[in-house]
C-alpha cells in the first residue's frame, strides 16, 4: 500500500532531520588529539609481553615457587594493562602550533566540508523524484 501525500512528507521530513543531525555528529571536531599507530604497535606487543608473562608465571609455578609466581603474574597483568592504556591513549597530533584550517589547502575546494556536499548531493537526488 502506497504512503499517503502527507505521511510522504513527513516521511522525508524526518530524513531530512536525521541527515542533518548525522552530519552533525559526523564533522563534529574531535580537537587535536588522535590516537597514534607508533602507540597502537607498542601497547599491542606489551600486551603480549604481558600475557606471555602471566602464562609463564602459571605455568612455571610449581617450579619457581608460589611468591615469584604470584609476582611474575602481577608483573605480567601490570605490564597487560599498561599495553592497553598506552594503545587507548591519544596523542596530540604534530603541528599543533598549526590549526588544520590554518593550513594551505591543497587543491580546488569549497568553503563546505565534505559531509556537507555530501548532504546537499543527497537532498539535490531526493528532491528531483
Amino acid at each position: 500500500m502506497p504512503l499517503s501525500e502527507q505521511e510522504q512528507r513527513l516521511l522525508d521530513e524526518m530524513e531530512r532531520h536525521l541527515l542533518h543531525n548525522d552530519a552533525d555528529i559526523v564533522s563534529a571536531p574531535s580537537g587535536d588529539r588522535a590516537l597514534s599507530y607508533r602507540n597502537l604497535v607498542y601497547g599491542a606487543v606489551l600486551l603480549l609481553v604481558g600475557i606471555g608473562a602471566l602464562v609463564a608465571g602459571v605455568a612455571l609455578g610449581s617450579q619457581l615457587g608460589p611468591v615469584v609466581s604470584i609476582v611474575v603474574g602481577v608483573v605480567g597483568f601490570a605490564a597487560m594493562l599498561a599495553g592497553v592504556i598506552l594503545a587507548a591513549t591519544p596523542t596530540r597530533r604534530s603541528g599543533t602550533s598549526r590549526s588544520p584550517k590554518a593550513q594551505a589547502p591543497k587543491g580546488p575546494q569549497s568553503s563546505t566540508s565534505f559531509m556537507d556536499r555530501m548532504n546537499d548531493r543527497w537532498d539535490r537526488r531526493h528532491e528531483g523524484h
